[in-house]
């Protein structure tokens, strides 16, 4: 089948190493049914308690109803707690439940093995040229 000038185009290729990746992705927390983006969100609020939901939609590019969405199922599922912001009553504060705190303790690893795994191919100097690359690339949109 022709593809025309797409194997040259960045958004075809970036597209297509996405799909690569977040099959293995899925593949490696398939028992947790955890995705891409929830994993990103228990991660940033591990690492910043207390964060609102704005700010860290903002952090991640997600909008406000998405947001509300994805924070919703992660409740839901006993991960993460909304407590009333002690600085805003308009806006609530994230932090995990022990249950979530378990749970990406048994992630970190996975997505970690994943990583390399999605790697495996690159030298440790390209894996790191990728990653700025990857940075360059996000900053430029």
């Amino acid at each position: 089948m022709g593809l025309g000038p797409l194997p040259e185009l960045v958004g075809y290729n970036l597209r297509k190493a996405q799909v690569a990746v977040f099959q293995s992705f899925q593949n490696a927390v398939a028992p947790h049914d955890i995705t891409p983006g929830q994993f990103g969100v228990l991660i940033m609020i591990h690492e910043n308690e207390g964060l609102s939901q704005s700010d860290l939609g903002a952090a991640v590019g997600i909008d406000r109803s998405t947001m509300v969405a994805v924070i919703d199922r992660l409740e839901s599922r006993g991960l993460v707690v909304r407590a009333p912001s002690p600085n805003d009553r308009r806006s609530y504060a994230l932090k995990l439940s022990d249950e979530g705190e378990k749970l990406l303790g048994d992630l970190v690893p996975r997505i970690k093995a994943h990583d390399q795994g999605m790697m495996k191919d690159l030298s440790p100097a390209e894996q790191a040229q990728l990653i700025d690359l990857l940075r360059k690339v996000a900053r430029a949109g």
